[in-house]
Formats: C-alpha cells, sequence, structure tokens
C-alpha cells in the first residue's frame, strides 16, 4: 500500500525534497502532491535584482524546473493552490484554488512545510499604493518591471529604496543601471545590518562615491501620493524623498502563520524548529525546511533565522532523503553570506562583535587592508578583511570583507575555518594557492589572521 507525501510550497525546499523523495520511492510506492501558490515553482529569487537590473535577459532563465517538468517525474504539482488549514491530529490539510475558489481537504501520511519568508511590510499609510513593490517572488519583480517600463520616457526618474541590506543594495544597484536617480533609506546608521558599523561604513562611502544617495537613521513613517493615486515621495520623521517608484527591501520574516494556528513549535525568530533530519520537533511526519525554519548556528549555539537559496536547497534535499527512506542530516550553519552593489564585493560570515556580545564571548578584532592580487600586479584591487576571535582561546569566530572584484568568495576560506572550529592561529598555516594574478604572498586573509593572533596575545587571559 502507497503512501503520501503532501508538500507545502513549490520552490527550493518543497520541490527539492518532492524530487528527491521520487528518487528514493517510485509512484507506486509513495504517492507525491505539492501545492504552490503563485505562478512559478523552482526558481532563483536571489536572482531577482538582477533580472530587475537587466544582467540577467529573460526571467525564464531564473526558473530550475516548470510544473511541467516537475509533473512528469510523477509529482502532482497543483499551482496557484494555497493551503489554508492544517489539521495535524487529522493529518491533512485544507486548500483553495486561488482560480475557482474551491475549497478541498488532502490527507497525508508525511508533510513537508515549505512555505518560506514574507517581506517585512509595516502598515505605514500609502505603502499599498501603485508604485510600491516589494521583490519577494518572480511575480514581484515582473509587477516591477512593468512598472518601470511605464515610466522609461519620464525624464529624471526617480527611485527610492526602503532598506539597506541584502536585496536593498542589490535593488539600488539594479535600478541605477536603470538610469534611476536612487536614493536609500536606511533606519540603522550604516548599510548591511549584517556587518559590523565599522565595515558598513565603507559600503556607505562606496555606495555614496557611486552615485546612490544613502541615507542613514532613517525611519520612513509614510508613503504619499498624488492626485492619481501613484507614489509620488517617501516621508521620513524630517525629510521627504520624491519617488517615482518605491521598493522595499526591508527584510523578511518566516512565513510559519499556519504552522502557528496548527500549534507547532516555533523559536525566538518565529521559525520552525526542527531537529538534525528537518523534522518538525516532537511530530514524527511533519518535515520543515528553507526559509520558514530557524537553523543551528554552529559558533554560538543558538538558534538563527537565515534566508538563503543555499541553506533551503540543502534542507529539501536532506528531508526527501529521510522520507523517502534514506537518513541525511543539516548539522547546522556558520552564517556565510556574499553580495554586491556595482562593482563593491561584501561578505561577512560567523558573528559580528554584536553577537559575540549577545553569547557573553570575550574576543578581540583585527582589521587589515590588502589588496586581491599582488600590489605590483595589473588588476590588484583593494579589500578590507575585519577578523574576531575568542581573546583567550583565539577560535575564530567570524570574518567580514568589503571590497571590489576577488574580494567576496575569499570568506569561503573563513567558512570552512569555522566550520571546523580552527583557531586564528591555525589558519596562519593554511597552504592556500598563490599566483601573482589571484593573491599577495600572504592572502588578505591570512594577514588577518596574523594580525587576530597578535591581538590574542596581547589581551592575554
Amino acid at each position: 500500500m502507497s503512501e503520501r507525501l503532501v508538500v507545502i510550497g513549490g520552490d527550493a525546499t518543497g520541490m527539492s525534497a518532492a524530487s528527491q523523495a521520487r528518487r528514493h520511492k517510485s509512484p507506486e510506492q509513495l504517492e507525491i502532491v505539492a501545492f504552490e501558490r503563485s505562478h512559478f515553482t523552482s526558481y532563483s529569487a536571489c536572482g531577482i535584482p538582477y533580472w530587475v537590473g537587466g544582467d540577467v535577459e529573460d526571467r525564464d532563465d531564473l526558473i530550475a524546473r516548470t510544473p511541467e517538468e516537475h509533473r512528469e517525474r510523477a509529482i502532482d504539482l497543483r499551482m496557484r493552490t494555497e493551503v489554508t488549514e492544517l489539521d495535524v491530529a487529522g493529518s491533512r490539510v485544507r486548500t483553495r484554488d486561488l482560480e475557482s475558489g474551491a475549497e478541498s481537504w488532502t490527507g497525508y501520511d508525511h508533510l513537508v512545510i515549505a512555505t518560506g519568508a514574507r517581506p517585512v511590510r509595516p502598515p505605514l499609510p500609502g505603502i499599498d499604493a501603485p508604485g510600491v513593490h516589494g521583490v519577494q517572488t518572480l511575480d514581484d519583480g515582473q509587477a516591477l518591471l512593468d512598472s518601470l517600463s511605464a515610466l522609461e520616457r519620464t525624464d529624471g526618474r526617480r527611485a527610492v529604496v526602503v532598506g539597506a541590506g541584502y536585496i536593498g543594495v542589490e535593488m539600488a544597484e539594479a535600478l541605477l543601471h536603470r538610469g534611476y536617480e536612487v536614493t536609500v533609506l536606511n533606519r540603522g546608521e550604516q548599510p548591511m545590518a549584517t556587518l559590523d558599523p565599522d565595515m558598513g561604513r565603507l559600503v556607505h562611502r562606496a555606495m555614496d562615491g557611486m552615485g546612490i544617495t544613502t541615507v542613514g537613521s532613517s525611519t520612513v513613517t509614510k508613503i504619499l501620493t498624488g492626485d492619481d493615486g501613484r507614489v509620488r515621495a517617501v516621508a521620513t520623521d524630517d525629510a521627504e524623498y520624491a519617488a517615482d517608484v518605491v521598493v522595499l527591501g526591508m527584510g523578511v520574516e518566516p512565513e510559519t502563520r499556519l504552522a502557528q494556528a496548527a500549534g507547532l513549535p516555533l523559536g525566538t525568530y518565529g521559525g520552525l524548529l526542527t531537529d538534525l533530519a528537518m523534522r518538525v520537533r516532537g511530530h514524527e511526519n511533519i518535515w520543515a525546511g528553507g526559509d520558514c525554519v530557524e537553523v543551528l548556528d554552529l559558533v554560538s549555539g543558538r538558534e538563527r533565522h537565515i534566508a538563503l537559496g543555499t541553506h533551503a536547497n540543502k534542507h529539501g534535499q536532506i528531508i526527501g532523503a529521510n522520507v523517502g527512506g534514506g537518513y541525511a542530516t543539516f548539522p547546522g550553519v556558520v552564517g556565510t553570506a556574499v553580495s554586491k552593489v556595482c562593482d563593491l564585493e561584501i561578505a561577512r560570515t560567523g558573528l559580528r562583535e554584536k553577537d559575540a556580545r549577545d553569547v557573553g564571548l570575550r574576543y578581540v578584532t583585527a582589521t587589515v587592508e590588502s589588496t586581491s592580487r599582488a600590489g605590483y600586479f595589473p588588476g590588484a584591487a583593494p579589500m578590507t578583511v575585519k577578523m574576531i576571535a575568542e581573546r583567550r582561546t583565539g577560535r575564530l569566530l567570524g570574518v567580514q570583507i568589503v571590497g571590489r572584484e576577488g574580494a567576496a568568495k575569499r570568506v569561503d576560506i573563513a567558512a570552512v575555518a569555522l566550520t571546523a572550529g580552527m583557531t586564528v592561529e591555525q589558519m596562519t598555516a593554511l597552504d592556500l594557492g598563490y599566483a601573482p594574478p589571484f593573491s599577495p604572498v600572504w592572502d588578505p586573509v591570512l594577514v588577518a589572521a596574523r594580525k587576530a593572533v597578535a591581538a590574542v596575545r596581547a589581551a592575554g587571559v
């Protein structure tokens, strides 16, 4: 007798789980039903800013697998269908067809919750006005492009981006490429709150040099509209910024309202809590992954919410293997992320100073300025590396990098070192590749490690 797997969400985690489960079990052994409320499946949301900016030519380039391709693999994928209720006791979900309005119940033996995250969208006056856009889904990206196309013949086009995190700075670049005068409004003093303020200041300075006006310590109070109802400006506590289009980039939060209503366990950040196998704690047949869960931070030992496609795909693979009768685990993360704004590369992994203080760690820091290649080699570009180490042990706690070409991916060295629990002294002996076109004799990360070793010794116990 076959079992049924029900998947809520048709993007990275959901369809990775469905596909992996299908590899393990045939349709005769496992029926798979997946529900997706949007028009698209298995796409790269991270690529939306580059599609809007013109680096990616076609929307379909962001789609890894279409609904038809999933169905060819014997996955019953039902598009434009929203799950509205979880009945955990009855092992079933209620769904609504968004086109017809028809509702029905579907039972399950295994349930995968892959509902993702929702953009932070505060209830400000005017926030739903035409010309105000989020960029969470392909539908959002298409709506923004349609809005920009309608403004193509407008002189002096002005864009305001609210928020200066990953999405905010990437969308600022996209709009700059499209010929807009761009202003970024940020609640914090410096952009990129995932960095320490001293490193965020480097990003701020670089963005200003690119022609992007970045306003820190700025709280948006309302969106102002014109006589036609469209957005005309964004108001803060002390100023107004004219805008033909507004993009919201204020971050995301786990989409767990269904799970909460069903009484499933949530963490500090509102994400679902799972075990190492990605099974929802206390529920043998319910699994969850992607942007709707919290994961273990291997450095701090605490749960965190990190919305990244890299984790989401891994979660799906692990869930699918376990549902299919195999065994796989997800041990945790160190918080690695990279981004860019024009030619500036931004990277971080591990803890910031604030994070270290929050968990009661005593630490030292070391910051160095170096270049991406040997200083005499053409194209050598500057970069700044900041390293944080535990004061007594010298254990690496975190690394942040801001620089030009060749800077961001160096953070992977630190990500591996963090995962291995290395000290900064151990890092200085790493056998990294060297040639003048790729690195100075001492790679910038190793230079920072040497300086961190000195800081640990100077600090003593």
